[in-house]
Formats: C-alpha cells, structure tokens, sequence
C-alpha cells in the first residue's frame, strides 16, 4: 500500500505556505506563521517559498522510511535521510522541506531572521523553528538526522 495521498501528508507540486493541504495547514502554528512572514518577504525579491513536504502522517513516515532502507541498503544508512515516524520532527508538524533550490538557498540565508534554520548539512531543504535565532542566529549544523539527539528517542 502507498500512501500518496494528501491527507496523509504527500504533498503535490506547486504548493506553497499559503496553500491549506494538510501537510501545510498541520504544520505547528507557530512554524506556519514564520514560513508566511518569510515568504512575504522571499516574494519582494521573485523567490517563491514551495512546500516539497511538511507534516506527515505517522503510515506515510513509515512509508518514506520503509522506501530509504530498501534504497541505502540499511536502516543505519536509511537514518541518515529519513527518521522513524516516532521521531521525525516532520510527524509532529515541525519540520517543512523547502523549494526550490533557490528558496531553500533564499531561506538559509535570511530564515534566521524569521526563526527558521537548516537543520542538517545533508538536506539543504529542511527546515525547523528555533525562535532564539531572530537574536542569537541559527545554531550549530548537524552532518545528518544520525547526528540529531531527537533521533535516538527510547
């Protein structure tokens, strides 16, 4: 069974933060309105903030788990690109994958601004709320989700 479908979180092309499909409109309300504050403002300057995933279903993060282990062959080298559907911070609605390239580059450079910061070095395109960026900048990266203490959950 897929789960493809837009109320367990996939996401079609061409969404953007101000669309209200369920990976949009479950994201955490405070994560939501610092994408729209930003995209505002990504728009002055012709850069279109597009939604490639946002909340997810706990089946379609099992799903996307499932396809990376059979993808890199293990679930070690899966947990360097896809968390378990108990950790992913895209499950409980605090994460979004941002594009295109340009938007998500747009966003790296001025999200602090607006409390939203690359996570990984591995997944230019994700993004979290850390208010305490507006004032003291993103914090440290880290390589990969493996690296994230939030992903060994017990």
């Amino acid at each position: 069974m897929t789960y493809t479908e837009p109320a367990l979180g996939a996401v079609p092309p061409g969404v953007t933060v101000f669309d209200s499909i369920p990976a949009v409109a479950n994201l955490d309300p405070a994560l939501l309105a610092a994408l729209r504050k930003a995209a505002t403002v990504a728009a002055d300057f012709g850069i279109e903030l597009r939604v490639n995933s946002g909340w997810r279903s706990p089946q379609y993060q099992a799903q996307l788990r499932r396809e990376a282990v059979s993808k890199y062959g293990s679930e070690e080298e899966a947990g360097r690109w896809v968390a378990t559907p108990d950790t992913s911070a895209h499950v409980s609605g605090h994460a979004v994958d941002i594009g295109p390239p340009a938007a998500a580059a747009w966003l790296f450079e001025h999200g602090a601004a607006y409390g939203l910061c690359q996570i990984y070095r591995n997944e230019p395109w994700h993004f979290e709320l850390r208010p305490e960026a507006v004032e003291h900048g993103p914090p440290p990266m880290y390589a990969d989700p493996s690296e994230d203490p939030r992903m060994s959950r017990s």
